[in-house]
């Protein structure tokens, strides 16, 4: 891939489970960009409320979560033997952890707080200000970079993506339940789309793909080629 002199902001939003991560992932190292995942950075603030007992059996204990926010340090670093940055919460590294069906169950209520969501989209605004950057996740076209040059919106069926998120743990070595998982998809794009601060929706101006039967190869080609259409290359 040529370099250009000119770079440009790539959003793909999405639901989850559509394989955003992995396509914005991959078109970062092809276009020679950054990539930023800011569902993990969602994921480890849960991770850290979970661990710190902000979220139990009796409930959510939001006002304690944003009360630590300041003790909340979150940063990517690059792993050169697996070829991508990982999530590292106060210089611990969770990439795995924040990947299990437990930290899943969580993220959405936690996404709906305001103090958060303006707490992480301060930081992946700094992430992204010098363009040359492709960022994935639920209001990135709509409120991150609403003037994205390319943004891409990923869509399948709740049973597919199911199928998609049990596979992808298996590979990592968690357990899962099919059924338990559709409700969990279920229950996150309810979450997701109703909640009051930034929900998640297609911008007007955003490229939306079905991949519900597609495979992840021409999942990745179709977002290639309108990356290269954008760039004129």
């Amino acid at each position: 891939m040529p370099k250009r002199m000119h770079k440009i902001t790539i959003a793909i939003d999405g639901y989850s489970s559509t394989g955003k991560s992995t396509v914005a992932k991959r078109l970062a190292k092809e276009l020679n960009y950054i990539y930023v995942d800011t569902g993990a950075m969602y994921r480890a603030v849960t991770l850290y409320a979970l661990d710190n007992q902000f979220i139990h059996k009796k409930g959510f204990d939001k006002k304690s979560l944003v009360a630590h926010l300041s003790q909340i340090k979150l940063e990517f670093k690059f792993n050169k033997e697996h070829g991508f940055a990982e999530m590292y919460l106060n210089d611990i590294n969770v990439e795995k952890d924040i990947r299990s069906l437990r930290v899943s169950s969580f993220v959405s209520p936690v996404a709906t707080v305001s103090e958060i969501r303006k707490y992480l989209v301060k930081l992946q605004r700094e992430m992204g200000k010098n363009k040359g950057v492709v960022m994935d996740g639920r209001d990135i076209g709509s409120v991150v970079f609403p003037d994205a040059e390319l943004k891409i919106f990923l869509t399948a069926n709740p049973q597919i993506r199911a199928e998609r998120r049990l596979l992808e743990l298996k590979e990592k070595g968690f357990e899962g339940d099919f059924e338990s998982i559709v409700k969990n998809v279920v229950e996150r794009d309810r979450i997701d789309s109703t909640r009051a601060d930034s929900p998640l929706i297609k911008v007007a101006d955003a490229v939306e793909i079905d991949v519900s039967n597609i495979d992840k190869e021409e999942e990745f080609q179709q977002v290639l080629n309108l990356a290269k259409k954008k760039l004129d290359i």
